[in-house]
Parts: C-alpha cells; sequence; structure tokens
C-alpha cells in the first residue's frame, strides 16, 4: 500500500489538518485500547464524504467508518487503510415541530438535551447513550424499552459506488441491534426523527430517572463499550454471566465488571487482546454452564 499516493488523495478531497497518520485508535474508542490507523479522516460535509468512497473504492483502498467509537474495540495491530471518522466534525441537527433532522455524527446526549427543551417525547432511553446517531441507527441501538426504529422517519445513506439515497423506516429493516447496515456497506449520512410533544417537567424527571439508573447500575467510571454482549433470546446475559460465577472475573487489564457483569471494562493499560481473551472465556463458560452461546454487541475491528 502506496502511503504516500494515498495521503495525496486524501488531500485533495479533506483540510490537511483532518488528516491524522498513524493515528492511536485508543484515542477514538471508549474502550481506550487499540493500536494505530494508517490514516483516519474527519469529512466536514456530505460532498467530502461521497469524494472520499468513491476515491477509495476505485484505488481498492480498504477503509471503515466510525462514529463516537462508543461500540468498537479495535485490535493491538490496528486498522490498515482508512478510518473515516463521522463524528464532532459532521454533526449538525435541526428541530421542526415534531420532526428533527440530525447528521450522523450527532451525538444522542446533546440531541437529547435539544429535544427536551422542544417539550417532544420518545428520545428519553436514547438521551444517554454515549454514541452518535449514525451509529445508534446502524445498530439499532436501545435501552429501556425504546429502540432506534421506534423513531426513524428516513435515512440518508451512501453506498460504496459514491450513490446518496434515501430508505424509509420498513427499508432500513431494523431488528434487534440490528439494520441494512448489517448486511450491507451502507453509511449513514443524515436521518429525520419522528416525535410527539409531552410535557417538560415529565420528560426530563424520565431522563433523570434513566440516568439515574445507568449511574446506579452500569460501571460509568471505567472505559467499556456498554454491553459487551446481545440479549439471548429467553435469557439476560448479564444474569448468565453472573450465574457463571463470573462476576469480577480480571484477565491482565480486563475485567467483568463487579457493578454489572454484562460489561467488560478496562481498569487500565488493559490491551485489546486482554479484552478478546476475556469475551472468549465468558463466552466459552456460559456455554458450558448453561448451553447458551452469547453473541458479541460489540464490533471488533483490526489486526493482531
Amino acid at each position: 500500500m502506496d502511503k504516500e499516493f494515498i495521503y495525496k488523495g486524501l488531500l485533495n478531497i479533506v483540510n490537511k489538518e483532518d488528516i491524522f497518520l498513524d493515528e492511536p485508535m485508543k484515542n477514538h474508542i471508549s474502550f481506550k485500547v487499540g493500536g494505530p490507523a494508517d490514516f483516519l479522516v474527519k469529512p466536514t460535509n456530505e460532498e467530502q464524504i461521497k469524494s472520499l468512497v468513491t476515491f477509495l473504492k476505485k484505488e481498492n483502498i480498504p477503509y471503515i467508518v466510525i462514529g463516537n467509537g462508543s461500540n468498537l474495540l479495535v485490535k493491538d495491530g490496528g486498522i490498515r487503510g482508512v478510518v473515516i471518522k463521522i463524528a464532532d466534525n459532521y454533526n449538525e441537527f435541526k428541530i421542526d415541530n415534531k420532526t428533527v433532522y440530525a447528521q450522523a455524527g450527532a451525538l444522542l446526549s446533546f440531541m437529547g438535551k435539544a429535544i427536551l427543551n422542544n417539550n417532544l417525547t420518545g428520545f428519553e432511553f436514547a438521551a444517554g447513550i454515549p454514541g452518535t446517531l449514525g451509529g445508534a441507527i446502524a445498530m439499532n441501538a436501545g435501552a429501556y424499552g425504546g429502540e432506534m426504529k421506534d423513531l426513524v422517519k428516513n435515512v440518508k445513506l451512501i453506498d460504496t459506488e459514491g450513490n446518496i439515497f434515501e430508505l424509509t423506516n420498513e427499508e432500513m429493516n431494523f431488528k434487534y441491534r440490528k439494520s441494512i447496515l448489517s448486511e450491507k456497506d451502507y453509511i449513514v449520512l443524515s436521518a429525520t426523527l419522528e416525535l410527539e410533544e409531552g410535557n417538560h417537567d415529565e420528560i426530563k424527571e424520565s431522563m433523570r430517572e434513566l440516568t439515574k439508573s445507568r449511574v446506579t447500575k452500569q460501571p460509568l467510571n471505567l472505559p467499556s463499550a456498554g454491553s459487551t454482549f446481545k440479549r439471548p433470546d429467553g435469557y439476560f446475559a448479564a444474569k448468565l454471566i453472573e450465574d457463571s460465577g463470573l462476576k469480577g472475573l480480571t484477565l491482565r487489564g480486563a475485567q467483568v465488571s463487579d457493578k454489572h457483569s454484562g460489561f467488560i471494562v478496562n481498569t487500565g493499560g488493559a490491551k485489546a487482546k486482554d479484552i478478546i481473551d476475556l469475551i472468549y472465556v465468558v463466552k466459552s463458560t456460559v456455554y458450558s454452564k448453561f448451553g447458551v452461546t452469547l453473541e458479541e454487541e460489540v464490533k471488533i475491528l483490526g489486526d493482531e
């Protein structure tokens, strides 16, 4: 891979200050682990995203797209090719009556505050999720009984050929922690959400209660990627893990949280390998005890 050629190509598309070489991915994911990406770029508009995708596709340069990195685990060898980061560089949103128009990089927490100020309800569950709208839509993020599929009216996407199009909620094929993006290499550009009018004080109180529940029950003081495992049919991952005697289990710098066993946390100085090894221990132990196969909710990327 000719890095000089790639750099020049990127420089033709985005500003120099938005290109990062050999960028440590631990600075971009909430687990605070991960080796370097050859290149990380932060496009600031739709046209730049389109130009990046078409350039990288045409030149057969591998790339991945990330948001706020709150549901990712990057391996210690890092990522070859280009990481396109769509986050605080592409995060505008506006509210018109009961409709929210937002770019993919908008943080759910920032959106939540504005939505509250506009007395709109339906977004309470999402306001505490530490990710971007694009990432939340891609995985149909959910919490406390709500999911993104409940809010999305339509989504503007781009494919690997640079074609830009919109899909309706139904066409997004939302399922539990999945969407059409689980099967197709589409990138979320923006989305339209439909909410309902509500009572400001009731919405505020609901958000406060959900925040209190998160703070009380989840290990928010340590780096993690949220819930490590999806909920298996008919079970709760955290209960299976706890009933397997794994709560608090530590492997080098990684730990099954002693506060919430559905979370694996970085207790300090963990390598990605430590977390991956601990995930394997948890999955194999739960399977041997209960015959249930846990599936990771966290997305694992990169080279060993």
